[in-house]
Protein backbone atom coordinates (compact mmCIF):
# COMPACT_ATOMS: atom_id res chain seq x y z
CA UNK A 1 0.00 0.00 0.00
CA UNK A 2 1.37 3.24 -0.83
CA UNK A 3 0.36 6.61 1.13
CA UNK A 4 1.08 9.92 -0.29
CA UNK A 5 1.91 13.36 1.34
CA UNK A 6 0.79 16.82 -0.26
CA UNK A 7 3.08 20.35 0.59
CA UNK A 8 2.17 23.86 -0.88
CA UNK A 9 5.08 25.61 -2.54
CA UNK A 10 5.12 28.88 -4.05
CA UNK A 11 7.68 29.33 -6.60
CA UNK A 12 8.49 32.86 -8.98
CA UNK A 13 10.36 33.42 -12.20
CA UNK A 14 11.09 36.19 -14.38
CA UNK A 15 10.62 34.85 -17.32
CA UNK A 16 7.51 32.90 -17.70
CA UNK A 17 5.03 30.55 -15.62
CA UNK A 18 7.05 27.44 -16.86
CA UNK A 19 10.15 28.59 -15.57
CA UNK A 20 8.31 29.53 -12.10
CA UNK A 21 6.94 25.58 -12.33
CA UNK A 22 10.20 23.87 -12.97
CA UNK A 23 12.60 25.68 -10.54
CA UNK A 24 9.79 24.85 -8.04
CA UNK A 25 9.87 21.42 -8.66
CA UNK A 26 13.70 21.33 -9.09
CA UNK A 27 14.17 22.69 -5.59
CA UNK A 28 11.38 20.83 -3.81
CA UNK A 29 13.44 17.74 -4.96
CA UNK A 30 16.27 19.08 -3.08
CA UNK A 31 14.65 18.16 0.37
CA UNK A 32 11.27 16.34 -0.85
CA UNK A 33 12.05 12.64 -2.01
CA UNK A 34 9.83 10.68 -4.11
CA UNK A 35 7.67 13.67 -6.16
CA UNK A 36 5.01 12.15 -8.52
CA UNK A 37 3.35 14.86 -9.21
CA UNK A 38 1.83 18.46 -9.06
CA UNK A 39 -0.91 20.44 -9.27
CA UNK A 40 -0.73 24.07 -10.42
CA UNK A 41 -3.31 26.15 -8.11
CA UNK A 42 -3.21 29.69 -8.56
CA UNK A 43 -0.72 31.75 -11.04
CA UNK A 44 -0.19 35.61 -10.34
CA UNK A 45 2.31 38.47 -12.31
CA UNK A 46 3.83 41.51 -10.41
CA UNK A 47 3.58 44.56 -12.55
CA UNK A 48 5.88 47.60 -12.05
CA UNK A 49 5.82 50.03 -14.13
CA UNK A 50 3.03 49.00 -16.42
CA UNK A 51 5.29 45.45 -17.60
CA UNK A 52 5.58 42.07 -15.75
CA UNK A 53 8.24 41.82 -13.63
CA UNK A 54 7.77 38.04 -12.14
CA UNK A 55 5.53 35.38 -12.62
CA UNK A 56 4.76 33.25 -9.68
CA UNK A 57 3.01 30.19 -8.67
CA UNK A 58 1.33 28.12 -6.16
CA UNK A 59 1.86 24.81 -6.42
CA UNK A 60 0.66 21.70 -4.54
CA UNK A 61 3.06 18.79 -4.45
CA UNK A 62 2.41 15.47 -4.56
CA UNK A 63 5.54 12.74 -2.94
CA UNK A 64 5.19 9.29 -1.55
CA UNK A 65 6.04 8.47 2.25
CA UNK A 66 8.83 5.89 2.47
CA UNK A 67 8.08 2.59 4.66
Amino acid sequence: MSVAKVTEITSSSPESFQDAIEKGIARASKTIRNITGAWVQEEKIVVEGGRVTEYRVNMKVTFLLED
